[in-house]
């Protein structure tokens, strides 16, 4: 139950974000994050959708510390290098994840056989202010709630085939409904991997087929699209600071990276949080 404070008792400052999640700042210094019950932070996050612990005090750039304090909040998807993926440019990157370029908008978890609730973000390092490398998240339940009748009816009727060499951890081919049922049932979501920009540098791109549209029409269903996503309503980018540890609904949201200065300092770890029960990739081809 939230108290007078608005804190939902977690013992901290908390203030809305905009347009979507809250912010939680530390009642005192030095306040540690493990200080916070992660039950009332779970519930924070499913309600907003984002939830971002600024200020804290952690251990989280050791990456088992990380890893232990993941597994309070359900079980950890793994993957071939383990719990945390360390989110760093690499000089010899085969994949956009690991080079300094932007990352189009998406959901995590789309080419493997689950898809993860949340996804745990911690900031080891961050860039300098004027170095780029913001975390892009759209609220898809806004946009849907936001959509005119006759918009909402298209992307209702629309699927997209999505393939990708696997050159790192994941690849694949998948084919998913623009619009699905929340994994509780309660309300719709968006499935969306938007096309990479043309032009712009971006290794190991994916190709999207669009099914239950005419040729002619998705250009401007693109258009329609890509508006609403990056609408103000709906897009948020998040300027990281060292330490910041960032809940995001996989759920609810999708979300991408901008570009950033080649050799920034920027470093982020990152843990892939089940939900319970696992959520099943219907949209798998296997």
């Amino acid at each position: 139950m939230e108290n007078k404070s608005g804190s939902l008792d977690l013992n901290c400052k908390r203030v809305k974000n905009q347009p979507f999640g809250v912010v939680l700042h530390p009642q005192n210094d030095g306040q540690k994050v493990m200080t916070l019950s992660v039950n009332r932070l779970r519930t924070l996050a499913r309600s907003h959708h984002l939830v971002v612990l600024r200020g804290f005090t952690s251990d989280f750039a050791d990456a088992e510390v990380l890893a232990e304090y993941a597994k309070m909040w359900g079980e950890i998807m793994m993957w071939p290098f383990g719990a945390v993926l360390n989110v760093i440019e690499d000089q010899h990157a085969t994949d956009h994840i690991f080079d300094n370029s932007y990352v189009p908008l998406h959901w995590d978890g789309m080419y493997k056989s689950t898809i993860p609730e949340f996804q745990l973000f911690h900031c080891a390092a961050a860039p300098a202010a004027n170095e780029g490398g913001r975390t892009t998240f759209v609220d898809t339940s806004l946009m849907i709630a936001n959509a005119s009748e006759q918009v909402l009816a298209q992307w209702k009727a629309v699927s997209v085939t999505y393939r990708i060499a696997q050159v790192v951890h994941y690849g694949g081919t998948l084919c998913s409904p623009l619009l699905v049922k929340h994994p509780t049932g309660k309300g719709m979501i968006m499935r969306y991997n938007e096309p990479p920009v043309e032009g712009k540098k971006f290794l190991n791109q994916h190709t999207l087929e669009y099914h239950g549209i005419a040729p002619e029409q998705q250009a401007e269903f693109r258009r329609v699209l890509h508006k609403s996503l990056y609408d103000v309503r709906h897009f948020y980018a998040h300027h990281w600071q060292k330490g910041d540890v960032v809940i995001a609904d996989n759920f609810s949201l999708l979300h991408g990276r901008e570009g950033f200065t080649h050799c920034s300092t920027r470093h982020l770890q990152r843990v892939h949080i089940q939900s319970s029960p696992p959520c099943i990739n219907q949209a798998l081809k296997l």
